[in-house]
C-alpha cells in the first residue's frame, strides 16, 4: 500500500513492549544500515515530539538545511514527514549513525523500541501465519471461500457496511431471520472488502476504533478472521498496523477475571512478556464470538477502571476495552451474532457490517465443487432447491448449505428418487446423521446409543446458550474423544484450537448451531417417551410428566417463555431461543421421517403415529385458537410446526385463496397466522405478493408486522380508508421496512387518508415505487405528497392517476419536480387538469433533470397545454416518454410538438391516440421523423390522418432510422396509404411493430404490404384485425410467409378470410419456422378451414399461440381440432 493512503495514527495507540531477556545476539549484517533496517519502525511508531527533537538536532548537526526541515514539516501525516526526514538523511548519512546515536543518549525508551520492532511484528506474522495456516477443508468451505473472493486469491472477501443491528436481528431467532427476509441479506449493505475494512470512508473522516461485524451461526465469521490474519501476516492488508491480535471468546471462558494487561500477554507472543499499556504498537484487537462469553455483555451496569492490571470478569474487561477506559489506542475488531451484536451501544462502535449471504449464483458454484457421482446430480438437486424455497433460503448461509447440499448428494448415492429427498432441514438432519438403514441390531443400538449421548449434550449445552465444550464437559457427558472415524460424532462434532498463548487449548462444538438444536430435539423426544419429570430441569426436582404430549407441551411453553423475553429485549445470555428446537422435535414425528426416525430411536410404528397424531391435534387446536391480535412470530411459529409434520389441509386451502383472490371474508385469526407463514414460503409471495380483494382493515391490523418484509406488496381493490392509511404509515416508517413497491390503487383513499403516507414518506428509505391511482386524494392528498418528496430521496415512481388533483394540486406537484432529484415516473393520468396545470408541470421540466416518464392523459390541456410541454422539450432532453392520450390536441398542438422534435434528442415514446390529429398535424409528424433520431415508439390511434396524412409519415419512415414501433389504428386509411407504407418497408430496416387495425386496406392494400414482407426482415409484429381482406389479400400473406422469417406476430381478427385463405396459410405454416402467433378469429374458416390450420401445426412446432375463435366450427368440431392441435404440437395454446 502507497505510505500516503496509511491511515494518520494517534499517537496513543501503541503498546509499550519491555522484553525482560533482550539478548545483544548477532551483529548486524554490514550491508544493510542501521537507517534502512528500521525505516518502517521509525516510520510507525515514534511520537511528533520525538520527531521535533530530532529535526532540531539533525539542523545543528548540519545534516539538514532549513529549506528540507521546511519539507519534512510540510509533510500531511506523522508517517509521511518521518518518510521525508528518512529519505534526506539517507543521503547525508547513510549508515544512520548521527541518528542512531541521538536516540540512544537522548530517547533511550523509544530507540528500543524502534529496535524491538521487526523482531516482535515478524515474530507476530509468523505465529498468525502458524495458526491461521490452510486448513484441509471440506468442498464446501473451499468453494465458500472461492465465492467471496475475486479471481485474484489475494483479494479479500467483502463485508456489507450497514447503519446498525435491525429490530428482527435482536429479537428473532438466526433461522427466522432468514425465513423471514427469504436470506435476502440487509436492505442498505454497501460491499466492504476486508483492505478497507479499518481504513476512513473519506478523505476527512477519521478511522474507526471500534468495528462491529454481525453474522448469522455459520455465516463464516471466524473464517472472516482467519483470513485477515492471514492476509495481514502475508503483507497484503493494512499495513499500517503493527499487530493483530486475534482472540475467540470461548477462549477466555476458562479465566473468570482477567486484566488488560495479562490479556495481552495471553495474546502477544512469546519474549515479549513484560507488557505495559502506554503507547508503542499500533494494534489491533480481534475478539471474535461474543455470544459465547460465560456472562452477557452489560454495558449499563459494568463498572468502569482504567487499571490495566485490575482484574474484572471477562465481560466487564471487553466492556471497558471497548469503552475505552482499558487500551484506549487499541483498535477493535469485535464478530458475534446479531443479537449480541445488538448489546454493544451505538454510540461506541464507528463501524457496522455483516456478512453478506450467499447468492443463488455462489450457492450453484458451491454444488458444483462437491463430488458429483449421480450423472444428473447438479440438476437434480438444484431443480429441488428450487422447488423448496425453504431449503433454498438456508443454503444462504454457508456452512447450513454444505450440509444441505452433502445430505442430497448422500441421498441421491443412496438410491433416492426425486420426490423422496428431504424437504426441510429436519429431514436433511435426519438423513445426514443416520444416512443409511443399519441392518445390524447391534449397529441400530450404538447409533442409538451416539443419539442420546451427543443429544443429552446438546440439549442441556442450548439451555445453557453454551456452544463450545471443553473434553472435560463432553467426556462428562459420555462422549469418545476424539470420535472414531465413521461415527456419528466424526460427522457431526469438529475440533477448535485456540490461538492465545501456546495454543494448546481446544473445544468440542458441533458443526453447526441448527445441528446442536437437531439433535437436542433428538434426545428430547428419546427421553420424553418415558420421562416422569421436566427434562427441562437436569438435576433440580420438578412437577411429574407423564406421557409424551405432556413434555411436548412444556417444549411449547418453554419456547414460548424464550420466544417472549426476546420480544421484550431481556433475554437473559444463557436462555435459549427455542423456536428452531420446537420445529425440529415437531418435524421428528412428519411421516416422511417415520420409518428413518422409528428404526433409529427404536419406536414402534404405531407408537410413532399415535405422537403425530396428539401433537397435530394440539397444535391445530393450538393454531385456531389464536386470538384476534397480531400475528406474531410465535404464530407463525405454529404454523411452521404443522408444516414440518406435512399437516399440509389449512395451509393449502389459505394458499389457493391466496393465489384465486378469494380470502376476502375468510381471514380469521387463524388463517390470518396461515397466510403470514405463506408470505415466508410460498413462491406465489416470492417476487410479487399479492393481497388484493383479500383484505378488511381488521386483517391488514393482524398482518401488519408480518408485512414489513415483504418488497413487493399490491394492496389494490381492498376498500381501504383512511384509518388503514394510517396502519400503513406506521408500517411504512418502521426502521425494518423492506417494502420497495406499494400499490394501493382501487381503494377509498381520500386526503385524510394521503397525510399518514406523506408523513412515512419523510423517513422512509425504501420504498420506490407508490401506486394510488383510483383513489380520491384530491389536491390537498398531492400536496401532502409533493411537500413529503422535496424531503425523500427513495421514491423513484409515483401513479396518482385518477384521484381528482386538479390544478391545485398539478402546482404542488411542479414545486416539487423544479426541486427533486429522484422522481423517474409520474402519471397524473384522469385528475380534471386544465392547460394552467399542465403548463406548471411543464414549466417545472425546464428545470427538472430526472423525471424520464411523464402520463398526462385524459385531462383537457389541449393545444394550449401541448404548446407548453413542447416548450419544455427544446430545453429537457431528460424526459423519455410523454403520454398525452384523449388530450384534446389537435394539428396547432401537434405542430408545436413536432417542431420540439426536431431539437430534443432525448424522447423516445410519444403517445398521441384519441386526439383530433389531422392531415395537417401528421405531416407536421413526418417532417419531424425525418430529423428526428431518437423517437422510437409513436402512437397516433384514434386519429383523423386518413390517406393523405398516413402516406406522408409513409414517406418519412422510408428515411428515418429511429422509429421501431408504430401505431395508425382507426385513421381512416386506406390502399394507398398502405401502399405508401408498404414501399417504407422495402428499405427500411428498423421498424418492429405495425399496427393498422380498423382501417379499410382491403386485398389491394394488403397485397401490398405482403410484397414487401418478403424483402423487408425487420419487422415482427403485424396487426391487421378489420382491414377489409379477403381471400386474395391472405393468399398474399400466405405466399410472404414462406420466405419471410421475421415475423413472429400476425393479427387478422375480424376479416373475411374464409377456407381458401386458411388453406392458403396452412402451406406457409408448413414451412415457416419465424411465425409464433397466429391470430385468425373471426374470419369465416369453418371446420375445413380450421382442420386445415390444424394439420399444418403437424410439421410447425415454433407456433406457441393461435385463435380460431368464432369461425363456425361449433362444439364438437372445436374439440376435434383442439385435440388434433395439442396431440400435434402440445407447446402451442389454442383458443377455439
Amino acid at each position: 500500500m502507497d505510505k500516503r493512503s496509511h491511515i494518520p495514527w494517534e499517537e496513543d495507540c501503541y503498546i509499550d513492549l519491555q522484553s525482560t531477556n533482550h539478548k545483544t545476539g548477532p551483529q548486524k549484517e554490514k550491508e544493510v544500515s542501521w537507517l534502512q533496517k528500521h525505516q518502517p519502525a521509525l516510520e510507525c511508531l515514534v511520537y511528533s515530539s520525538v520527531l521535533e527533537g530530532v529535526v532540531s538536532h539533525m539542523k545543528k548537526a548540519g545534516l539538514l538545511t532549513h529549506s528540507e526541515a521546511g519539507l519534512v514539516q510540510k509533510a500531511a501525516s506523522l508517517p509521511d514527514r518521518w518518510h521525508t526526514l528518512v529519505e534526506l538523511l539517507s543521503i547525508k548519512d547513510p549508515q544512520g549513525s548521527k541518528l542512531q546515536s541521538f536516540l540512544v543518549t537522548s530517547y533511550p525508551m523509544e530507540y528500543q523500541l524502534i529496535s524491538q520492532y521487526d523482531t516482535v511484528v515478524q515474530q507476530q506474522r509468523t505465529v498468525l501465519l502458524q495458526r491461521f495456516r490452510e486448513e484441509a477443508e471440506t468442498p464446501s468451505h473451499k468453494s465458500v471461500n472461492q465465492s467471496h473472493q475475486a479471481e485474484d486469491s489475494s483479494s479479500p472477501p467483502a463485508l456489507l457496511l450497514i447503519e446498525g443491528v435491525s429490530d428482527l436481528q435482536q429479537r428473532e431467532h438466526d433461522f427466522t431471520q432468514l425465513s423471514v427476509t427469504r436470506g435476502a441479506g440487509p436492505l442498505y449493505g454497501r460491499p466492504l472488502g476486508l483492505d478497507k475494512l479499518l481504513l476512513p470512508l473519506t478523505r476527512t473522516s477519521p478511522a474507526p476504533r471500534v468495528c462491529l461485524t454481525v453474522g448469522l451461526a455459520g455465516s463464516g465469521k471466524s473464517r472472516l478472521v482467519s483470513h485477515f490474519a492471514r492476509l495481514w501476516g502475508l503483507g497484503q492488508i493494512h499495513q499500517e498496523i503493527s499487530l493483530v491480535l486475534p482472540v475467540a471468546c470461548w477462549e477466555l471462558g476458562s479465566c473468570e477475571r482477567l486484566s488488560a494487561d495479562r490479556l495481552m500477554r495471553m495474546l502477544l507472543p512469546q519474549g515479549s512478556e513484560c507488557v505495559t499499556v502506554t503507547s508503542a504498537y499500533k494494534t489491533l484487537l480481534v475478539i471474535d464470538g461474543l455470544e459465547e462469553l460465560r456472562s452477557p455483555l452489560d454495558f449499563a451496569e459494568a463498572p468502569a477502571t482504567c487499571d490495566p492490571k485490575r482484574e474484572v470478569p471477562v465481560a466487564d474487561l471487553i466492556t471497558n476495552i471497548v469503552r475505552g477506559n482499558l487500551l484506549p489506542g487499541a483498535m477493535l475488531w469485535l464478530l458475534c451474532r446479531p443479537g449480541v451484536g445488538a448489546r454493544v451501544p451505538a454510540g461506541l462502535v464507528d463501524r457496522v457490517t455483516e456478512v453478506p449471504p450467499l447468492t443463488p449464483m455462489e450457492i450453484r458454484q458451491l454444488l458444483r465443487t462437491h463430488r458429483l457421482t449421480h450423472a444428473r446430480a447438479e440438476e437434480i438437486i438444484w431443480a429441488h432447491l428450487d422447488a423448496q424455497t425453504p431449503l433454498m433460503v438456508l443454503c444462504t448461509a454457508p456452512t447450513t448449505c454444505g450440509l444441505i447440499m452433502d445430505t442430497l448428494l448422500r441421498a441421491l448415492d443412496a438410491g433416492l428418487e426425486d420426490r423422496q429427498l428431504p424437504q426441510s432441514l429436519t429431514e436433511v438432519y435426519v438423513h445426514y446423521c443416520w444416512p443409511l438403514r443399519e441392518e445390524s441390531e447391534w449397529m441400530r443400538n450404538s447409533v442409538r446409543k451416539q443419539l442420546a449421548t451427543l443429544g443429552k449434550l446438546a440439549f442441556y449445552s442450548l439451555l445453557r446458550g453454551r456452544h463450545a465444550h471443553t473434553e472435560s464437559e463432553a467426556r462428562a457427558y459420555g462422549l469418545e474423544l476424539p470420535p472414531p472415524p465413521g461415527s456419528l460424532g466424526c460427522r457431526v462434532l469438529r475440533r477448535e484450537a485456540g490461538v492465545c498463548g501456546s495454543g494448546a487449548v481446544c473445544v468440542w462444538r458441533f458443526t453447526h448451531l441448527s445441528l446442536q438444536e437437531f439433535l437436542a430435539a433428538v434426545f428430547y423426544y428419546l427421553s420424553a417417551r418415558r420421562g416422569m419429570f421436566d427434562l427441562f430441569s437436569e438435576s433440580s426436582v420438578s412437577w411429574p410428566r407423564i406421557g409424551f404430549l405432556s413434555h411436548y407441551r412444556a417444549a411449547l411453553q418453554r419456547a414460548d417463555q424464550s420466544h417472549a423475553a426476546a420480544q421484550k429485549n431481556s433475554q437473559s445470555h444463557a436462555t435459549a431461543n427455542l423456536q428452531l428446537f420446537l420445529r425440529f422435535l415437531t418435524g421428528l414425528l412428519s411421516p416422511a421421517t417415520a420409518d428413518t426416525v422409528s428404526g433409529a430411536l427404536g419406536l414402534g410404528r404405531d407408537e410413532h403415529a399415535a405422537h403425530r397424531v396428539a401433537v397435530a391435534t394440539a397444535l391445530q387446536a393450538a393454531v385456531t385458537g389464536l386470538g384476534g391480535g397480531t400475528v406474531s412470530m410465535r404464530c407463525v411459529s405454529l404454523v411452521a410446526c404443522l408444516a414440518e409434520m406435512r399437516q399440509g389441509e389449512l395451509l393449502r386451502s389459505v394458499e389457493e385463496d391466496l393465489i384465486g383472490c378469494g380470502l376476502r371474508g375468510r381471514l380469521t385469526a387463524s388463517a390470518c397466522a396461515v397466510l403470514a407463514y405463506l408470505l415466508q414460503v410460498s413462491p406465489a409471495c416470492a417476487d410479487d405478493t399479492n393481497l388484493s380483494m383479500c383484505l378488511d382493515h381488521g386483517a391488514l391490523k393482524r398482518l401488519l408486522p408480518q408485512l414489513l418484509y415483504i418488497s413487493k406488496l399490491r394492496l389494490e381493490s381492498n376498500e381501504f380508508k383512511d384509518d388503514a392509511m394510517e396502519l400503513l404509515g406506521s408500517l411504512l416508517s418502521a426502521k425494518d421496512c423492506h417494502i420497495q413497491s406499494l400499490s394501493l390503487a382501487d381503494n377509498l383513499v381520500t386526503s385524510k387518508g394521503a397525510k399518514p403516507l406523506s408523513r412515512a414518506l419523510l423517513v422512509n428509505r425504501t420504498l420506490t415505487t407508490l401506486d394510488l391511482r383510483g383513489n380520491t386524494i384530491g389536491p390537498k392528498g398531492a400536496k401532502s405528497l409533493a411537500e413529503a418528496l422535496k424531503m425523500n430521496q427513495a421514491l423513484v415512481t409515483l401513479n396518482l392517476q385518477n384521484n381528482h388533483i386538479e390544478d391545485e394540486g398539478a402546482r404542488a406537484l411542479a414545486e416539487l419536480l423544479q426541486t427533486n432529484r429522484k422522481l423517474s415516473c409520474l402519471n397524473l393520468q384522469k385528475n380534471n387538469l386544465s392547460a394552467d396545470g399542465v403548463r406548471r408541470i411543464a414549466e417545472s421540466l425546464k428545470k427538472n433533470q430526472t423525471l424520464q416518464e411523464l402520463n398526462m392523459s385524459g385531462n383537457q390541456l389541449g393545444d394550449v397545454g401541448a404548446v407548453a410541454l413542447a416548450q419544455a422539450l427544446t430545453v429537457n432532453h431528460t424526459l423519455s416518454s410523454l403520454r398525452l392520450q384523449s388530450s384534446s390536441v389537435s394539428d396547432r398542438g401537434v405542430a408545436a410538438l413536432t417542431q420540439a422534435l426536431c431539437s430534443n434528442h432525448g424522447l423516445i415514446t410519444l403517445i398521441l391516440r384519441e386526439n383530433s390529429v389531422g392531415v395537417d398535424g401528421a405531416k407536421a409528424i413526418a417532417k419531424a421523423l425525418q430529423k428526428n433520431h431518437t423517437l422510437q415508439e409513436l402512437d397516433l390511434t384514434a386519429n383523423l390522418l386518413h390517406d393523405d396524412g398516413v402516406t406522408a409519415i409513409g414517406k418519412a419512415v422510408k428515411v428515418n432510422r429511429a422509429l421501431t414501433s408504430l401505431h395508425l389504428q382507426w385513421n381512416f386509411m386506406k390502399v394507398n396509404a398502405a401502399q405508401a407504407l408498404a414501399q417504407s418497408l422495402l428499405s427500411n430496416t428498423h421498424l418492429q411493430l405495425l399496427d393498422l387495425q380498423e382501417n379499410a386496406l382491403g386485398d389491394d392494400g394488403v397485397i401490398s404490404l405482403a410484397t414487401a414482407l418478403k424483402t423487408n426482415s425487420s419487422l415482427s409484429v403485424l396487426y391487421l384485425q378489420g382491414v377489409s381482406m379477403g381471400k386474395a389479400g391472405a393468399v398474399a400473406l400466405a405466399e410472404a410467409l414462406m420466405i419471410n422469417q421475421t415475423l413472429h406476430t400476425l393479427d387478422l381478427r375480424g376479416n373475411s378470410i374464409g377456407m381458401v385463405g386458411a388453406k392458403a396459410l396452412s402451406s406457409a405454416l408448413k414451412t415457416n419456422r419465424g411465425l409464433r402467433r397466429l391470430n385468425l378469429q373471426e374470419n369465416a374458416l369453418g371446420m375445413d378451414g380450421a382442420i386445415f390450420i390444424a394439420t399444418a401445426l403437424k410439421g410447425n412446432h415454433q407456433l406457441t399461440y393461435i385463435n380460431l375463435q368464432g369461425n363456425g366450427i361449433g362444439e364438437s368440431g372445436a374439440k376435434v381440432v383442439s385435440e388434433h392441435i395439442r396431440a400435434e404440437a402440445p407447446e402451442c395454446v389454442v383458443d377455439i
